[in-house]
């Protein structure tokens, strides 16, 4: 199985927006120059979230995405799902024609390898890994807040 392009950069762009809910609608712009995802595969796959229920647009000046609803109930499955992005270890696509046109000896190993994943990925929450982003955030800012304290306190005071 191999996530590509598009459910990752899906993920992730989502991710962002959670981390500046509340803050007002996020242009995708903004979202691009921070990711360093295109601008134009951006608003494919925003479309696509828009049309799913995951994101809502607001026009207009001071314009751009919010999210549509609360960030513990999305799951990222669901925004994997919303943007096509297929999750399937099977050569077949689950038709059980993998081997001409039999279904292969190795099959139902790979069917149950997708259920797992989809499972897990129905488990994470946008929530979880916009929590987790900013903590991580929080977390280098104290390390760094720390550093330039001890250079301060190193640094002989001049007059």
């Amino acid at each position: 199985m191999r996530l590509t392009t598009k459910g990752r950069f899906a993920v992730t762009a989502m991710v962002d927006l959670g981390m500046r809910h509340g803050g007002g609608p996020v242009t995708l712009a903004e979202i691009s120059h921070r990711q360093k995802i295109s601008l134009s595969y951006l608003e494919q796959l925003f479309g696509k979230l828009r049309r799913n229920g995951l994101v809502d647009s607001v026009r207009g000046p001071g314009g751009g995405y919010c999210l549509a609803g609360e960030m513990a109930k999305m799951s990222v499955a669901d925004i994997i799902v919303a943007v096509d992005e297929p999750i399937d270890a099977t050569q077949c696509a689950g038709k059980e024609n993998c081997h001409d046109d039999h279904k292969c000896i190795t099959h139902d190993l790979w069917a149950n390898l997708n259920e797992h994943i989809i499972d897990y990925l129905r488990a994470v929450s946008l929530k979880q890994l916009v929590d987790e982003q900013k903590a991580k955030q929080q977390g280098v800012a104290q390390v760094h807040d720390m550093r330039d304290s001890a250079k301060r306190e190193r640094t002989p005071a001049t007059a």
